[in-house]
């Protein structure tokens, strides 16, 4: 290979190591009865899977901080029998609400009269990763201490992964379902969704508030874990009726084999379920999320800019400036993307990476920490799993999907109207012309003024990638060597 330019180099390198890495999942979901979660065909739910799509639920979409804890608050503060809640990590001193009680006071109210289970990640084994073993031992010991709070720790994730899912079961009857942790850890994240100037990061998340039936399926993947970890056993949850004009959601998720008993062989139907959408997809993706490495991901992405479904086809992620860890992984592989969009044979720009600053001077990032997607604007996902190889693959996540046309629609309005800085209305046109005439304009705007000025007067900013050396291979090559 001497004597070739350096970027033809790295982009045979890069395209082996990918097809290398597609490779060895889809020989590791094969040995557990699960290669139809890798290799899935275009459209449908998830079928590899325990859950299957419940009729007759209610869901509402809840965005960032100020919006979903006060309502999560809320529902624990009214509990009648029991709340339940799953997550990476838990501050007993984080407040939901603005001079509300903190996390361990609002528990332990509510323990004085029903049960209160918390389960969360044990922590990192090795103290150079945050939070450890030691630090999440603290926690727990503040936050149940003179409390009748239960609280379990869980070490049963696969080496350098975690348990990141991010759940809230209340009475059996409501379900929050998203990407909020209940912590400070790593950033604020009570914000609002004007993500005003402060000091350090805002944040920018999302969530999803449930009723009827797939709140049994929510209540039934905790117990799963809690069963393996804890000494008392849960009961099975009640399933609650189906609601009248409720709609279908399906429970999917992220399990690694050989974890837990009853789900030896594993899950993968959040991948399944991307998967399927992606492959299918038409018009539009819509993707938010901190990381973009997964290369099974970027793989269907990048075809799909290549020979694009129609003219028409639009594809706009939504990423932090600076993810808190990996190295910026996602960098590269827009790079790629951007490469595969001029490949297509024409002229016209289909793919837009952006990220969201605090407006005015000094403004800092808002941390993309949502993870939520709209493909067509009839198929929506909203949970805890990231768009990288840990979270589809090796640590235990949670989404809920959904195929419906009204509230997909309503969720990317709602969305694209909070980081255009326009009314709804004024975004609620043909998808494709909103791409075009606000959300690119506007990134290269803000990016080019940020970059002359240091600062500028909106949110959202362009991100541009990297070339395909070796930043481009940073995500793949971390899925690669921390995956079994």
């Amino acid at each position: 290979m001497a004597g070739l330019p350096l970027d033809r180099v790295d982009g045979w390198v890069g395209a082996a190591i990918e097809r290398g890495i597609r490779s060895h999942h889809k020989r590791r979901l094969r040995r557990r009865g699960m290669e139809e979660a890798i290799t899935p065909a275009p459209g449908g739910w998830a079928r590899t899977g325990e859950f299957v799509p419940r009729a007759g639920c209610r869901v509402e979409l809840l965005v960032d901080g100020a919006h979903v804890l006060s309502r999560i608050a809320d529902a624990i503060a009214g509990a009648r029998s029991h709340v339940h809640l799953a997550g990476w990590h838990f501050d007993p001193s984080f407040e939901l609400e603005p001079e509300g009680p903190a996390l361990r006071e609002l528990l332990a109210d509510a323990a004085e009269r029903i049960d209160v289970r918390v389960l969360a990640w044990a922590g990192a084994p090795l103290p150079i990763f945050h939070p450890d073993r030691r630090e999440v031992r603290q926690a727990r010991d503040e936050l149940v201490r003179g409390t009748r709070i239960s609280m379990a720790l869980d070490a049963k994730e696969r080496p350098f992964h975690c348990h990141h899912e991010k759940l809230v079961v209340v009475d059996d009857e409501i379900a929050f379902v998203g990407g909020i942790d209940l912590t400070r850890l790593g950033g604020d994240r009570l914000d609002s969704s004007e993500h005003p100037p402060r000091d350090g990061l805002s944040w920018h998340d999302s969530c999803l508030r449930l009723e009827g039936p797939v709140v049994a399926d929510v209540g039934r993947h905790f117990a799963m874990r809690w069963n393996a970890v804890a000494n008392e056993p849960v009961p099975e949850p009640a399933a609650p009726a189906a609601l009248a004009e409720g709609v279908e959601a399906q429970l999917v998720r992220t399990v690694p084999e050989r974890l837990y008993e009853s789900c030896r062989d594993g899950e993968w139907t959040i991948l399944e379920s991307y998967l399927r959408a992606l492959r299918g997809a038409e018009r539009l993706v819509y993707l938010e999320s901190q990381f973009l490495w997964s290369p099974e991901v970027t793989f269907v992405l990048a075809d799909k800019l290549r020979h694009p479904p129609s003219s028409d086809f639009r594809v706009v992620v939504l990423l932090p400036a600076h993810p808190n860890n990996g190295e910026d992984d996602s960098r590269g592989q827009i790079g790629l993307l951007v490469d595969a969009d001029r490949g297509s044979g024409d002229d016209t720009a289909r793919f837009l990476a952006c990220t969201l600053y605090q407006s005015g001077p000094g403004g800092n990032p808002v941390y993309v920490h949502s993870k939520t997607a709209v493909v067509d604007d009839v198929w929506l996902t909203v949970g805890s799993a990231n768009l990288n190889e840990h979270s589809l693959f090796n640590d235990t996540e949670v989404n809920v999907v959904l195929r419906d046309e009204t509230l997909a629609r309503e969720a990317r309005l709602r969305l694209w109207a909070e980081h255009l800085e326009r009314p709804r209305e004024e975004v609620d046109g043909d998808p494709t012309q909103v791409v075009d005439e606000l959300w690119r304009p506007l990134a290269e705007e803000h990016y080019e003024r940020r970059k002359r000025d240091g600062w500028a007067d909106g949110k959202l900013t362009l991100l541009p990638g990297v070339s395909r050396r070796a930043e481009a291979l940073w995500g793949p090559l971390n899925g690669l060597l921390v995956d079994g």
